[in-house]
């Protein structure tokens, strides 16, 4: 039996979770998990619904049985295999934690991608890289060249089938056309807790207003620096003893942590925008499970 996703965002209105039911028994479907959240707000409707094909109908087929559906409900849907692995690249600079924990994950099986290429503008992690059999591109970025960097970057984007960009603690600002064209598919890591303290120094200024808890935040991004929907966040106690070195140190572990979980949100497709907000569903049932362990 496959395993299948279905996502829908639409206007909110009476009906919808059991039409959805109904059409998905219909086809032989049985439901395994689903999710739903109903925005006061904004009157959007959002739901993500793991299911098993009993009697072998596949996502073409599915997608064309519930092409009515959609349009009596003005739905914006889509069908995943959850067989599929996401086609990933990954961005770094410098700081490689978030990096080498990324390959870790996907080494075992946790974070279940296909990274298709490591971009840096920097060599430090090319062995690494190659050492893992996945190709690295090493693209200097300067103020001369940006615009041309850039290109290049997109280029191996699109030669790679890349459906999603991962900056890894890449410390270059991306052009606003580029944050537009890949609207919802670049996932960036701050090393703050947005919405304070933002921009290149955050551990510094944290310190400086003698914070408690620091912490990392996972957002899309967009063309408004350090501004994109949030989709995950987490934070790390501290005291007035730690130095700013401390901090640093401190929040490496949280950063990665956070990064990891909002790559595996996304690629689940249980992260859905929602204005300058992200609706993120609980993961399934076992969706967690590494094909090996250690």
């Amino acid at each position: 039996m496959n395993s299948f996703a279905l996502t829908v965002k639409c206007k909110s209105t009476r009906g919808i979770v059991a039409t959805i039911a109904a059409f998905l028994a219909k086809q032989g479907c049985n439901i395994t998990d689903s999710a739903q959240f109903d925005d006061a707000e904004t009157q959007n409707f959002f739901m993500r619904i793991s299911f098993r094909s009993e009697k072998g109908a596949g996502i073409d087929a599915l997608t064309q049985a519930f092409a009515q559906t959609a349009e009596d409900f003005d739905m914006s849907y889509a069908f995943h295999d959850e067989s599929h692995k996401m086609k990933v690249i990954l961005m770094v600079s410098r700081f490689g934690h978030c990096l080498n924990d990324l390959l870790y994950r996907w080494r075992i099986g946790a974070l279940p991608i296909d990274i298709v290429g490591v971009i840096s503008n920097h060599m430090e992690y090319q062995k690494v890289v190659v050492n893992h059999d996945i190709p690295f591109h090493y693209i200097k970025v300067t103020k001369e060249n940006k615009a041309q960097a850039e290109a290049q970057q997109m280029a191996i984007i699109e030669d790679t089938g890349a459906e999603l960009v991962v900056l890894a603690r890449y410390m270059q600002v991306l052009s606003d056309e580029m944050c537009t064209k890949m609207s919802g598919r670049i996932i960036n890591i701050h090393h703050s807790f947005l919405p304070s303290f933002k921009g290149a120094n955050p551990y510094k200024q944290a310190y400086q207003r003698g914070v408690k808890l620091i912490g990392a935040t996972a957002h899309y991004v967009t063309a408004d620096l350090d501004e994109g929907p949030i989709i995950e966040q987490d934070i790390v106690r501290v005291t007035h003893a730690q130095s700013p070195e401390d901090y640093v140190s401190l929040g490496r572990d949280v950063e990665a942590s956070v990064l990891a979980r909002a790559i595996h949100a996304h690629i689940h497709h249980r992260s859905f925008l929602n204005g300058n907000k992200t609706i993120v569903f609980p993961a399934s049932p076992g969706s967690y499970a590494s094909e090996r362990m250690g």
